[in-house]
C-alpha cells in the first residue's frame, strides 16, 4: 500500500488525458487543422465510416438530438461533415464525413501514435504496455464510450 490518496487517481488519468488532447489538437492545428475541438473529434467518431443520423449521433455521445444536430451544423459549417438524404428512407438525413472530415481523423490517429512513443520513451514502452492492459482489465469495453459530453454535463 502506498499513501497515496485515492482522489489523486482520477485527476492523474485525467491529466494524462488532458495533456494528450491538448498536444494533439495543437499539433492537427499545424497540419491543417486548427479549427478542429475536442467534442468535434468525439462527435466525428459518433458518424462512423457509415455516417450516422443526428438521432444516432446524440444517443452515441449522450446528448440531445438538439445539441448532436447543433454540433453537426458546426462540423458542416467548417468542411468536416455533411448531411445528405437516407437512400431507405427520404424522411431522414444521414450525417456523413467529408474527404476533409476523414483526413483530420486520420492525421489524429497518426498524432496519437507519436503521443503514444513519446510516453514509451519518457517512461518505457513496456510500462506503457502494462499501463494500456491495466487499464484495459479495470475499464472493459467500457473504455471506448463516446458520451463523455453527455456523462459530464449530467
Amino acid at each position: 500500500m502506498t499513501d497515496t490518496p485515492g482522489y489523486e487517481l482520477p485527476f492523474l488519468l485525467f491529466g494524462g488525458f488532458r495533456t494528450l488532447i491538448d498536444r494533439l489538437h495543437a499539433e492537427l492545428a499545424r497540419r491543417g487543422h486548427p479549427d478542429v475541438r475536442p467534442s468535434y473529434g468525439f462527435a466525428m467518431q459518433a458518424v462512423g465510416v457509415e455516417g450516422a443520423t443526428a438521432s444516432e449521433i446524440g444517443r452515441r455521445l449522450g446528448v440531445s438530438k438538439q445539441a448532436a444536430g447543433k454540433t453537426v451544423d458546426r462540423l458542416e459549417a467548417l468542411g468536416y461533415a455533411e448531411r445528405a438524404d437516407d437512400p431507405a428512407d427520404a424522411r431522414r438525413k444521414i450525417v456523413r464525413l467529408t474527404a476533409h472530415g476523414i483526413d483530420a481523423l486520420r492525421k489524429s490517429a497518426d498524432i496519437f501514435d507519436e503521443l503514444r512513443a513519446d510516453w514509451a520513451r519518457t517512461v518505457g514502452a513496456e510500462r506503457i504496455t502494462a499501463l494500456e492492459n491495466d487499464l484495459r482489465a479495470v475499464v472493459g469495453p467500457a473504455a471506448y464510450r463516446l458520451d463523455a459530453a453527455g456523462w459530464l454535463s449530467g
